[in-house]
């Protein structure tokens, strides 16, 4: 084993033991304890945990390297998924909260029907499902490069393997008081990962440690380095046909909204003691967020800059060790096409033959690069490899816990079971949880697209399905079952066939082999499922009739609270 392999492999043994560890320490014997921690979790650590929540794979590992290739584009991720917190945290949290409810389908159910529960519960799966795919890929990428642990012959099935075990322990375990305590830790784990090659490589392309504030002057080189291999300047607007204008909105507005309507991010409020506590870990998770968000731009131009420095021109024979070490894991292709004996990067796609473009790279793999680019010691890259993984595990988690509490909380006890005692519900909760995990590993195996496009598909669902019915259910008390299931129903079969029938693999469309309406892509088409779920809701609410008085009340009560209150308005 390399050097880089050796320290990745001692940080991930370190890592995954602390998370064992802690997991052990805060096991639960009840329902409350493993779906919202018994309410019993501070601000600051809630903060911490939802950041790793909401950090996922896609921002650790993903969201550098599309800013890197897309420029001016990959800043739909950073303006959606930032933008999308700030109206979480401020417009639905606190109610939600206030509300009491165990989980997304709880408050749609209580709020609506038991139909629109098991809506809910179904929208719930389907999203948590699409953007736990992610996560397992991005587990996969680390092992295969920086561990190499076979299993039936193939180190990504060995990773996505470790990695099942390791969250089966701690999340079936402990439930949502195991993961909470385990994300502190996690996001402990990624940050300082995030933060030290950054800081590095800041210092050495500009002398500015500060990876905020050196950025810009690389940028202003990176424009001129691309536009000499015949690309338009990196920060140029719209050179993307799949970004241009309306693309930018509609990504920018599917991202945003579908942030706001994230099951696994919304039920991490309702672990709090109070509702002031709420609001005061939407604070500290924004804080949390903002100094990775605020710094994978820099990262997205250093990886870059630092790529086309390595790449173009070089030689097939001495090519740089990182290069070497990605194209053995199968993440990096080169073609000498002119068989020049040198890597030439160009416009164009290396698969391309009227291309000149001979080298492409997986955009999942330049975080995780970076450091080995940079020179850094191997110490540092194994942190950065075991940052990424803490990245994976934390959201996949969260998301895993959505499932199980959607399968055993809202259809088997809710729907089904209502006379289900307390250990009745933990088994079936830890039942459904294991399945979801064999369901995510195989997604982990067989990934259907770049970790950050696959998470952008799982944000475009919960815009179009939760996000309506929610501010909605919150702000207009006429809304009504009737209307909330029509809505949903539309939002998520009609952005979901979109997504299925516009999305290209390596082979074609998936499905229909459609060319997108309107240039449209399906990373934004959840911006227009979302004003079709707010219509039809709409409409069909208008024209039923309207919610008991009672739930009215409620609604009153949860949007003009009392003064000073600190309880929740409804009891589990």
């Amino acid at each position: 084993m390399s050097d880089i392999q050796v320290w990745t492999l001692i940080w991930v043994i370190v890592t995954f033991s602390l998370y064992l560890f802690i997991a052990w320490r805060s096991r639960v014997a009840d329902t409350e304890g493993f779906y919202v921690a018994g309410h019993g979790v501070p601000a600051v650590a809630n903060g911490a945990a939802v950041a790793a929540d909401w950090m996922s794979a896609a921002s650790f590992i993903s969201m550098a390297g599309l800013i890197a290739f897309q420029g001016y584009g990959g800043s739909v991720y950073l303006m959606g998924w930032t933008g999308g917190y700030v109206l979480l945290a401020l417009l639905l949290a606190p109610y939600l909260r206030k509300f009491g409810k165990y989980t997304v389908p709880d408050f749609v159910g209580d709020r609506y029907s038991e139909t629109a529960r098991a809506v809910a519960a179904i929208a719930a799966i389907f999203v948590s499902l699409t953007y736990v795919a992610g996560q397992m890929r991005g587990v996969g990428i680390v092992f295969s490069r920086y561990v190499g642990i076979e299993i039936f012959g193939d180190a990504v099935i060995g990773g996505v393997l470790i990695g099942m075990a390791v969250v089966f322990f701690y999340a079936v375990l402990g439930g949502m008081k195991g993961i909470t305590w385990t994300q502190v830790a996690q996001y402990s784990v990624l940050i300082i990962a995030y933060l030290i090659p950054a800081i590095a490589i800041a210092y050495t392309l500009s002398g500015n440690p500060i990876p905020q504030l050196s950025f810009g002057g690389i940028a202003r080189d990176l424009n001129e380095l691309q536009r000499e291999l015949g690309f338009s300047g990196y920060t140029t607007p719209f050179t993307d046909p799949s970004r241009n204008m309306l693309n930018m909105l509609l990504i920018t507005g599917s991202l945003m909204i579908g942030t706001a309507g994230l099951p696994h991010v919304i039920v991490r409020f309702y672990t709090t003691k109070t509702v002031r506590d709420a609001r005061a870990s939407a604070f500290w998770a924004l804080l949390f967020i903002g100094i990775l968000y605020t710094t994978a731009p820099a990262v997205g131009v250093f990886a870059k800059t630092n790529f086309i420095q390595d790449v173009n021109g070089a030689s097939l024979n001495s090519l740089p060790q990182w290069v070497v070490d990605w194209q053995d894991a199968g993440l990096i292709t080169i073609e000498d096409k002119n068989g020049d004996g040198q890597v030439q990067f160009a416009p164009g796609e290396a698969s391309d033959p009227d291309s000149a473009n001979e080298i492409t790279p997986d955009l999942d793999i330049m975080v995780l690069a970076t450091p080995q680019i940079a020179g850094l010691p191997a110490i540092v890259v194994g942190l950065v490899a075991a940052g990424g993984l803490a990245a994976a595990l934390s959201t996949a988690s969260g998301l895993l816990l959505v499932i199980a509490s959607s399968v055993a909380h809202d259809f088997y006890y809710k729907r089904f079971r209502r006379d289900a005692t307390e250990a009745q519900q933990l088994r079936a909760g830890r039942i459904a949880m294991a399945c979801a995990i064999v369901v995510a590993g195989w997604f982990g195996i067989n990934p259907p697209a770049f970790v950050g496009q696959v998470v952008a598909f799982a944000f475009g669902l919960a815009a179009a399905s939760f996000f309506p019915i929610i501010v909605l259910g919150i702000f207009w008390k006429r809304a009504n079952a009737k209307g909330a299931v029509a809505g949903m129903a539309t939002g998520l079969i009609f952005t979901g066939a979109y997504i299925l029938a516009t999305v290209p693999d390596e082979a074609g469309a998936i499905f229909f082999g459609l060319d997108p309406f309107l240039g449209i892509s399906p990373e934004g088409i959840g911006t227009i499922g979302a004003i079709l779920n707010f219509t039809v809701t709409i409409v069909v609410s208008r024209m039923t009739a309207p919610p008991p008085q009672k739930m009215m009340d409620v609604i009153e009560e949860v949007r003009y609270p009392d003064p000073g209150s600190a309880t929740t308005t409804q009891a589990h």
